[in-house]
């Protein structure tokens, strides 16, 4: 058995926040590396593989039980060689492991608990276990003695059983596609199965638990946008005000925790992420241009403040993440008891602090494990602000500026207490979202602010996290940029240039995401079969090149990459990019058969294919009040499927990139406008009003 002094677990020498809390267990951990495998295969021993993150309750209770107890510890070390993961720093070994065990149990989730062959070939999996057999869940040290004598005894079964799995993972990610084509009727099917989950009472799919997934309502919009119908419109708008109402928005400090573990949005897992606050600011700017309500866009800039507040780093990127527990205790930080309320605000205030943000005595908060009310409560608002204004006969204006006063006192007060622990590394493609949701509020609320905040992350990462090579790495943390891109890192990070671009209209953003795409097409496309791969045909050798077509928290490399695809084709008249466009749409068309709103973002990007998609030319200078003003006005309607484009008569660098710009001309030195649908164009127009006719 190994021996530990507090120094001697091999994850001191990492810098994932997630390894490093586990650097000072009595498990003999290693980071994953050949040095593993090669002691399993050496000493006879299966491979325990544990993949987690920083903020995962979970993964801390786990932890607490089985990884800190000596007991467990020396059990684990005597029959495993284990091996710690962080999947946000390695997304790639998550995603082939939790396949794996979305495969053999039906379901997955973290902490993420794999049991292997020395060869990497997995034979168990499961999530979380409880230290000892209860809830109707196998204990983990008794676990580990059945793996061993399993391991012992049936050693040939355990091989044979791998050796199919892993033939199966291979096969399925090197089939040769599809031969059916998707045809427009997938939109409507799509659609029915949101419509058939929606919940009308409280917004959302489903029961419990309700994950936010925006780019699921962005799909929404874009089918209302096609279809006209209200309805649809209306299951977003009540999705998005249910959730700003409910616990699982932070109404002190802003910002949305990751899910709901009801059906009422009240109850959240605490931990905060980054790519979910960059795709509710999307879904709430996009709800705001079609809606025009301005509780929306409140939304979005109140996500935003939070974000630019508390996850951004001195030189421009953003964290990860927080955590969902302090000092110990899952959502601590963000409860109160009436009494607490009534000490800071006082009578009147906290009367009224009671009413709206719907508390009682005994509080609304139960503790997961026990079921019972801790006497705290999770502040969320009982009704719509105007219902309150009526109901205590004041008007909504006056309601808000004591709504937000007494805000800001507790505020100031939760700051003095332990905060949630922050995983403060950096990740290119959580970032590429971020920028794009920055770039995207940037322009549609004619905020400044938010656009430069998008152009310093982008310099972070051109910076931190580019090779000399122009290769993206995935991870910056304390001084150390490495592990290679994955899709998702240029794919996020390439939608988020196309933003910049649309934003500042600087012809840099636009060159730099072609730059990308074409090192993803040579390296990360699949030249047999079509699709992009998850890792480049450069990266180390895992047990399968997964490729993932499936809409999750967050949209999928392929679906974002297809969008890129469609948006650089239009932007730059270079055809080969609609050719893969169309390449990945068929490689990808039976999975998204079998389960369309599984692959919403993929699906809204089809809509824009079927069209009419619109290319927007303006003809101008980017200073002129002029211009400026046609590019706000486009910015607030909601015309998805469109690509937008500056040419600047004064700045000859966008020309001499897309030389198709050069047939582009003012009218009577104006600002002048083309409409184009796939570069079929109108006549060109001064006169902004003609250009709405043409996008109807």
């Amino acid at each position: 058995m190994t021996s530990h002094n507090k120094n001697s677990n091999r994850l001191t020498n990492e810098k994932s926040p997630y390894l490093l809390q586990h650097a000072h267990n009595p498990v003999d951990w290693f980071p994953w590396s050949e040095e593993a495998f090669e002691k399993a295969l050496r000493e006879n021993k299966p491979v325990f593989l544990s993949i987690g993150y920083s903020t995962c309750h979970w993964c801390h209770v786990m932890e607490r039980e089985s990884f800190e107890d000596i007991e467990t510890a020396e059990l684990m070390n005597k029959i495993f060689v284990s091996i710690k993961v962080d999947r946000e720093e390695r997304p790639d070994i998550d995603n082939i492991y939790m396949t794996v065990c979305q495969m053999m149990t039906g379901s997955g989730g973290w902490p993420l608990s794999i049991i292997m062959t020395a060869d990497k070939k997995p034979f168990f999996s499961g999530t979380y276990f409880p230290k000892e057999s209860k809830y109707g869940r196998i204990g983990f040290k008794e676990l580990i003695n059945n793996i061993n004598e399993a391991w012992v005894n049936k050693r040939s079964e355990i091989e044979s059983s791998a050796d199919e799995l892993t033939s199966y993972l291979q096969k399925i990610n090197n089939s040769s596609g599809a031969t059916i084509k998707l045809n427009p009727d997938i939109l409507t099917i799509a659609y029915n199965n949101f419509e058939t989950r929606f919940d009308p009472v409280n917004g959302g799919f489903g029961s419990s638990p309700k994950f936010p997934s925006p780019h699921n309502l962005m799909f929404l919009l874009r089918y209302w946008k096609r279809t006209s119908d209200y309805k649809v419109l209306e299951i977003v708008t009540k999705t998005l005000t249910e959730m700003r109402k409910g616990g699982i928005f932070d109404h002190i400090g802003f910002g949305f925790h990751r899910y709901s573990t009801d059906k009422n949005w009240l109850v959240p897992h605490f931990e905060k992420m980054l790519y979910d606050q960059a795709l509710l600011v999307m879904a709430y700017t996009e709800a705001y241009q079609a809606t025009q309500n301005f509780d929306f866009k409140k939304t979005a800039e109140e996500i935003i403040q939070y974000v630019l507040r508390d996850m951004t780093s001195p030189e421009g990127g953003f964290y990860s993440a927080e955590d969902a527990d302090s000092e110990g205790l899952e959502g601590k930080f963000y409860l109160w008891t009436q009494g607490e309320l009534y000490k800071i605000l006082g009578k009147n205030d906290s009367d009224l602090a009671f009413n709206v943000f719907n508390t009682n005595p005994h509080g609304n908060f139960h503790e997961e494990a026990t079921g019972k009310s801790s006497g705290e409560n999770i502040l969320n608002l009982s009704k719509p602000l105007d219902e309150i204004a009526i109901n205590i006969n004041t008007d909504k204006g006056n309601l808000i500026q004591r709504i937000e006063s007494i805000r800001q006192k507790l505020f100031t007060e939760r700051e003095k207490r332990a905060h949630p622990f922050k995983d403060d590394k950096i990740l290119a493609d959580w970032n590429g979202l971020m920028i794009a949701a920055l770039a995207k509020a940037g322009s549609i609320f004619n905020n400044n602010n938010y656009i430069a905040a998008a152009e310093k992350s982008f310099s972070f990462i051109e910076k931190y996290l580019t090779n000399k090579d122009g290769k993206l790495l995935h991870r910056y943390r304390d001084g150390d940029s490495s592990i290679r891109g994955s899709i998702d890192d240029y794919a996020f990070l390439i939608w988020g240039l196309i933003e910049l671009y649309e934003a500042t209209f600087k012809a840099s953003y636009l060159t730099k995401a072609v730059e990308l795409t074409d090192i993803v097409l040579k390296h990360y496309w699949d030249e047999s079969n079509g699709g992009f791969f998850f890792t480049p045909n450069f990266g180390e050798n895992l047990l399968v090149r997964t490729k993932e077509i499936y809409d999750g928290a967050i949209p999928s490399g392929n679906s974002v990459m297809l969008y890129n695809l469609i948006r650089i084709a239009r932007m730059t008249s270079v055809s080969i990019y609609e050719n893969y466009a169309n390449s990945l749409i068929d490689y990808f068309s039976e999975s998204v058969q079998k389960a369309p709103s599984g692959s919403s973002f993929l699906l809204s990007t089809f809509e824009f294919m079927i069209g009419p998609g619109y290319e927007i030319i303006i003809v101008g200078d980017r200073e002129n009040p002029e211009t400026q003003n046609i590019i706000n006005s486009i910015n607030q309607k909601f015309i998805p499927n469109k690509v937008m484009i500056l040419k600047d008569p004064a700045n000859s660098e966008f020309s001499l990139a897309f030389e198709y710009l050069n047939s582009y001309s003012q009218i009577n030195s104006k600002s002048t406008i083309y409409v184009c649908k796939n570069f079929q164009c109108n006549l060109p127009t001064t006169d902004i009003s003609k250009v709405f006719s043409m996008l109807t």
